[in-house]
C-alpha cells in the first residue's frame, strides 16, 4: 500500500493530527513522504498549527525528516476566522426558524 501511495499524483491527508502517532505510523508517513519528495505533490490539511507537528510526531529525528520534505517548497496556506460550517449550520437555523 505505501508503494501506491508514493505513485499517486496528488495525496491529501485530510484533517492530520488529531491524535500522536505511534511507531508504526511515523516510519510509514516518513517512507510515503520521502518516496513522494520533489517528485509527486501532497497537501495536509490540519487544524493543528505546523510549530504543533512535531509534538504529534513525537519522535524529533523523525519529526525533523518528515517536516523537511513536506515544507521544504511547500506553499502554506493558513486560514483564520469562524469556521464555515459554523456558518452554514447557524444560517440554516435561521431559515428554519
Amino acid at each position: 500500500m505505501l508503494k501506491a501511495l508514493a505513485r499517486v499524483d496528488l495525496l491529501i491527508l485530510d484533517d492530520w493530527g488529531p491524535e500522536k502517532l505511534n511507531d508504526d505510523q511515523r516510519r510509514d508517513l516518513l517512507e510515503i513522504v520521502e518516496d513522494r519528495y520533489e517528485r509527486r505533490s501532497t497537501i495536509v490539511a490540519s487544524q493543528i498549527p505546523v510549530d504543533r507537528w512535531y509534538g504529534i510526531i513525537s519522535n524529533p529525528t523523525i519529526a525533523d525528516a518528515i517536516l523537511d520534505r513536506l515544507v521544504h517548497n511547500a506553499y502554506r496556506i493558513e486560514l483564520s476566522g469562524v469556521s464555515l460550517r459554523k456558518q452554514l449550520s447557524s444560517a440554516a437555523a435561521s431559515s428554519s426558524n
